[in-house]
């Protein structure tokens, strides 16, 4: 057996095998050495595509020594029982995003880390963006002045599918791609100050209860209007980024192209539709100017790069519990906002 961390992953569906598997995989610290899925035909191909063991419960691989570190690519309803059950265990733990369903669930998760002294982090992979990291760079730059509103949006056409199209076991719509969008805001801006949130149902598709828009605004502390929207229902979409500062504003096409290359074998044949790249109007040296920023190039291998080096004490952390605490707090109070249609106010 290698020096690597021994990693055991449970769920191996789209999650398991298309993106935690592959990027494991990517990173020397780290060795997939087993898979625990229930579903039979997900446990053959887990078997087929990789030496590992399969293993009959969840309960056996937490008793195997060789796992060290455990993925979760399961259902979000599940995460905090999980995580609880492989902390107490003594496992490292990396869940999926979103990291639970609701505050008190992350916390008791946060607990369980405490208690335990384990590494515990969630898969923001999203981070790692090169649209992401281009929009941070530029506003940190000053390059449109004193950001005062954003926009990010994601929207597609198509009924989810599994358990994604289930509210009880995803949390709704504004539960996927909006627990990356959500951390984003909160890495650019800082501290939540106030959320409004909506969500509209109108496919009426048999079988799917998330609803079809999701929208969050959330007020910051320093002054920033942020409104992340998310949906399924959209036949154009709209500007992945829309960025309003007092010198100038930046718009921005496109996901990053990441995800489509690893589904098709090779993370790193990931490019980018020059079509795609940001515009910026902005004032330099008093004169009205227009700008096209090259994309920086987004790495998603980074993610499980920090998690080995975090665990062999030679970085620190890059998603951390307190981050995903915040993060539950603005979900917590978008939760009650759709529920009473107010704005309400985070302390």
């Amino acid at each position: 057996m290698s020096d690597a961390i021994g990693v055991g992953i449970v769920g191996y569906g789209f999650a398991g095998r298309g993106f935690h598997a592959y990027l494991v995989d990517q990173e020397p610290g780290l060795e997939l050495r087993g898979v625990f899925v229930r579903n039979e035909e997900r446990r053959r191909r887990a078997a087929s595509d990789r030496p590992v063991r399969v293993y009959d419960s969840y309960e056996e691989m937490l008793e195997d020594p060789a796992i060290e570190l455990v993925i979760l690519a399961t259902p979000h309803d599940v995460h905090a029982e999980q995580a609880i059950q492989a902390l107490d265990a003594g496992k490292n733990v990396v869940t999926d995003k979103i990291i639970a369903m609701n505050l008190d669930e992350a916390r008791r998760m946060a607990a369980a880390a405490e208690r335990s002294g384990m590494l515990f982090s969630v898969f923001h992979n999203r981070r790692w963006d090169g649209d992401f990291i281009t929009v941070r760079r530029a506003w940190e730059s000053g390059l449109i002045g004193q950001v005062y509103a954003v926009e990010c949006c994601v929207m597609s056409f198509g009924a989810p599918g599994g358990w994604r199209a289930q509210k009880a076991r995803s949390g709704g719509v504004l539960y996927d791609w909006g627990a990356h969008l959500v951390d984003q805001a909160l890495l650019l801006c800082g501290e939540p100050a106030a959320v409004t949130a909506w969500v509209i149902d109108r496919a009426g598709w048999p079988g799917v209860d998330i609803g079809n828009f999701g929208r969050i605004v959330i007020q910051f502390s320093n002054g920033v209007l942020y409104t992340i929207e998310t949906g399924n229902l959209a036949r154009i979409p709209k500007p992945h980024w829309y960025l309003l500062g007092d010198r100038g504003t930046l718009r921005k096409e496109g996901v990053d192209p990441q995800e489509a290359a690893m589904l098709a074998g090779d993370i790193n044949r990931a490019r980018e539709d020059p079509a795609n790249a940001a515009t910026v109007r902005t004032t330099i040296d008093g004169q009205l100017a227009d700008l096209r920023l090259e994309t920086a190039r987004g790495d998603w291998k980074q993610y499980y790069r920090n998690v080995a080096q975090a665990l062999r004490g030679e970085a620190r952390l890059e998603v951390t519990l307190p981050q995903m605490l915040r993060l539950m707090t603005v979900y917590d109070a978008a939760v009650e906002s759709i529920r009473s249609g107010a704005t309400v106010r985070i302390e």
